[in-house]
């Protein structure tokens, strides 16, 4: 949710179209690989390996990259601005199945709840699947390190 902490914009007089607008440079790439590097490190900076980091970062860009990627599914607003803030031009994917999201206390109302069930169907559904058939294929065994970690203790 991150990124839409833009719409503050809007209370300083900054337009939906500006690149500090809303869906400008904080629904980014280059804003979600800033993030992500920065959460990164913030996390692991007394520990980790180089490995885990390069996980961890992935992780934390695909979620802050897949903000940007949902909206621009979205059948309303400008559209996103994705490679601000070396471009300003805004994106919108070819399908837009999303119901764009009220703005502020609108987001209470009927519409809201129409948005909710759109994004529960478009969004949370396919990630529960997409979870639930990672699972299926790894399985949920630990870490290989891990494994035979109990073997290794010492029992009083």
């Amino acid at each position: 949710m991150l990124p839409d902490l833009d719409v503050v914009a809007f209370a300083f007089g900054i337009p939906y179209s500006a690149m500090l607008g809303h869906r400008g440079l904080s629904h980014s790439i280059a804003f979600a690989l800033l993030v992500s590097l920065l959460a990164t490190a913030l996390a692991l900076r007394r520990q980790g390996r180089d490995r885990e980091r390069l996980r961890i970062w992935l992780f934390l860009f695909g979620a802050a990259v897949s903000h940007g990627v949902l909206d621009a599914f979205t059948n309303g607003g400008l559209g996103i601005a994705f490679f601000a803030p070396f471009s300003a031009k805004r994106y919108f994917f070819w399908v837009t199945p999303i119901q764009v999201s009220p703005i502020g206390a609108a987001f209470f109302s009927e519409r809201g709840l129409r948005v909710l069930a759109s994004e529960l169907y478009w969004v949370c559904l396919p990630a529960v699947l997409l979870t639930a058939a990672s699972l299926a294929l790894h399985g949920t065994s630990r870490p290989r390190e891990y494994a035979n970690a109990d073997e290794h203790q010492d029992h009083p």
